[in-house]
């Protein structure tokens, strides 16, 4: 990426959901003890100062939500600070923390006057916390533990108090090593392995803390700052600027996974649709990656790695075999781990694009024929947009062709599938829309200076005006909120599925470099949210995202996912409605299809599998500790294998609510991809029951072919 095009690179993707900030989270520990030899200490280089300063201006000028660098704001980016370097509060005392409290009230003026040596002396505290760590768990191996006894280990520490002294902090990490032991002998270890297993994990954990950089002690101290503001904002330093730009331009092979840094587990953030990981199925969002091997060489283990290193054992030459150890998502860290052999390939522009399929739904004695298309990403092919090619790529231009490939199938109606998609260009969000509606405003955007501007569909006539029905998900995000905020202001089709991220904020690139011409070292980017969306009812998309009309069951509660979870994030808001024309009131028609939806969650058997298995998993995802006696391991993990395989021997529903579906299926040549997802047949169906509802057809149906001829 050039200069020119580097700068002030506006990134009206509605989409992308972030560079995850957890990108930059690592474990922590520092104190204040003996001063290091001055010439092994971490000290800020001149290229940070000048960045420091030159951020902190631009972001106060520009930021959508300006916040003065105050004492509040400076009490918000040591927490924050804490929070990247010890999450799990495993590393630094109560003396610690007190000791460090000094520093609370300093550190936005340490931002605003660049004297960063208050962030690097945390650091350094924060370093030989974790050597200690690491010394005090390698000695713990020459003895073992004895496995009989009842005991329990916190695993999340993220809301427990520090521990009172050093003692304290020795017992929480003797039952960390004899979890990370048990775990290990669960999966079939055997003793000796398993120091030998634990003594590395330990020792790279300690090595690679040790290697961090000025560089990256200045980027932990940044997005400190920037997460102080919002989740969305974020400083990225020269290395990452460049590992940004290859994952945008997907020119490195890999096996198409988003990671993220939680605790000391790489965690599998997202699913790239049509990458090797998407197309084989068994690697899922929330599975923690715990080793990493080339093809048949000896598996690596990266428990307590850093997020890059994990990256670039993972990233490979092209049809080369990567193996990777994870614990389950649906799991707790006690195991059981699985291996998943993945061949890299490049992520292939076809396997994203829209598909389509049909299902059909029982109806008296006859058959409705739903139409499924579903949407991975709002795709466009700038450049030959730009260049007016005639048949340059789009999710837009694809969805038309895919609607009257289903309307020559004689569809009854149609359903759009956004779940996992994450946005993509505003520009598609817009023109999908407009598939749907006779003209007409799409979505208001609203900059940091309060003007407001209107993204319309200016195209008459629809590609579609029959019964529709948009099926969204808690990763619904950004552009796919636009569009269905939309379809439900105009009351043009029903939402279904649940809640969905609440991204209604867009960012900008800003490259530090084009700031100030006079650097000869790089400086970094920072990612800024410049403006917010609102739907054309006023209301923003922002924090509550899109409401369906009819809720689907999913696991756990709304409230702990999506953008509202995220600490910081700005507030929902309403500015004045956008002059638009409502197609029709749906709410008559969707009281009664909830009723019978709610009747089929009590009769349907499926569906009360369903309703079990999202029971289970809440009790999973909801402990915070796990028993360190093998026999009551033992058992609930074979209890949870047995439930597992009952499950799967009757259907998959459960991998279907949570992840979405996979069109890509090729289990069964005599069933659709359509018939394992339970969700999108429940979808059908309540489509189905709007339809029957609708008797006269004037509510779902727009017949504006009729109208524009009448017109003319």
């Amino acid at each position: 990426m050039n200069k020119n095009s580097r700068r002030l690179l506006s990134v009206l993707f509605a989409a992308m959901l972030l560079v995850p900030a957890a990108l930059f989270l690592m474990p922590g520990s520092a104190t204040v003890v003996e001063q290091p030899s001055s010439e092994l200490r971490l000290e800020p280089r001149p290229e940070h100062r000048f960045a420091s300063r030159l951020a902190t201006r631009f972001i106060s000028g520009y930021h959508y939500h300006r916040i003065d660098l105050d004492q509040d704001m400076s009490s918000r980016i040591f927490d924050q600070y804490l929070r990247l370097l010890d999450p799990n509060r495993v590393y630094f005392t109560a003396a610690d923390i007190a000791d460090l409290e000094r520093y609370r009230p300093y550190l936005a003026d340490a931002l605003k006057t660049a004297d960063l040596e208050p962030a690097f002396v945390m650091f350094e505290l924060y370093q030989r916390r974790v050597a200690q760590r690491v010394e005090h768990a390698r000695s713990l191996l020459e003895h073992g533990f004895d496995f009989t006894l009842d005991e329990e280990y916190r695993f999340d520490r993220t809301e427990a108090p520090w521990a009172a002294d050093r003692a304290e902090l020795d017992e929480i990490w003797r039952q960390r090593v004899k979890n990370d032991w048990l775990r290990l002998r669960l999966a079939g270890q055997e003793d000796e392995a398993i120091v030998n297993t634990l003594n590395d994990r330990y020792r790279n954990l300690g090595r690679r803390i040790a290697e961090f950089n000025s560089e990256d002690v200045f980027q932990f101290f940044m997005n400190a700052y920037t997460r102080s503001i919002e989740p969305h904002s974020a400083f990225m330093s020269p290395r990452s600027v460049d590992n940004f730009e290859i994952s945008m331009r997907l020119s490195l092979d890999g096996i198409g996974a988003m990671l993220q840094r939680e605790t000391e587990y790489t965690t599998v953030m997202e699913i790239v649709t049509g990458g090797p990981a998407d197309m084989d199925g068994r690697l899922q969002p929330g599975d923690r990656i715990i080793g990493v091997a080339q093809g048949d060489e000896e598996m690596v283990d990266v428990v307590g790695w850093r997020l890059d290193d994990v990256v670039s054992l993972i990233r490979g030459e092209r049809d080369t075999v990567v193996r990777l150890e994870v614990l389950p998502a649906d799991s707790a860290l006690s195991g059981p781990s699985k291996i998943i052999d993945i061949v890299r390939n490049q992520v292939r522009l076809e396997e994203q694009a829209a598909q389509s399929d049909l299902i059909e739904v029982p109806n008296g004695d006859g058959l409705r024929r739903i139409g499924i298309i579903r949407v991975p990403v709002f795709y466009v092919d700038f450049q030959g947009r730009a260049r007016n090619e005639p048949n340059y790529r789009s999710s837009t231009r694809d969805v038309r062709r895919l609607i009257n490939e289903l309307k020559e199938q004689d569809i009854d109606g149609l359903v759009i599938d956004l779940r996992g998609n994450g946005g993509g260009a505003l520009v598609e969000a817009t023109t999908m829309t407009g598939l749907f509606i006779d003209e007409g405003p799409v979505v208001q955007v609203r900059d940091s200076r309060g003007r407001v501007s209107l993204e319309q569909d200016r195209e008459p006539g629809m590609a579609w005006e029959g019964p529709l029905a948009v099926l969204v998900d808690r990763r619904s995000a950004s552009a796919s909120e636009i569009f269905a905020g939309a379809i439900q202001d105009y009351g043009r089709g029903v939402i279904l599925g649940e809640p969905t991220f609440g991204k209604g904020t867009v960012q900008s690139l800003i490259d530090l470099d084009d700031l100030s011409r006079s650097q000869d070292a790089r400086l970094g980017q920072i990612k800024l949210t410049m403006a917010q969306f609102y739907r054309v009812a006023g209301g923003s998309t922002q924090a509550k995202g899109v409401v369906p009309d009819i809720v689907l069951p999913t696991p756990g509660d709304p409230a702990d996912f999506g953008e509202s979870a995220l600490e910081f994030a700005l507030p929902w808001g309403e500015i004045e409605p956008a002059d638009f024309r409502p197609m029709a009131d749906l709410s008559g028609l969707i009281d009664l299809a909830r009723e019978r939806h709610l009747s089929r969650l009590e009769t349907d058997p499926e569906l009360q599998d369903l309703l079990e298995e999202i029971a289970e998993w809440e009790s999973v995802q909801g402990r915070t500790s796990v028993s360190l006696n093998e026999a009551v391991r033992r058992a609930e993990m074979e209890e949870s294998e047995s439930r597992r395989q009952e499950r799967f021997s009757r259907s998959r529903p459960m991998h279907d609510v949570i992840n979405g579906p996979d069109l890509s299926l090729e289990d069964d040549e005599d069933e659709g991809a359509s018939d394992h997802d339970l969700f999108l047949t429940e979808s059908a169906r309540i489509l189905s029951d709007l339809i029957e509802f609708d008797r006269e057809g004037h509510r779902l149906a727009h017949r504006t072919e009729l109208k524009l001829r009448a017109e003319l």
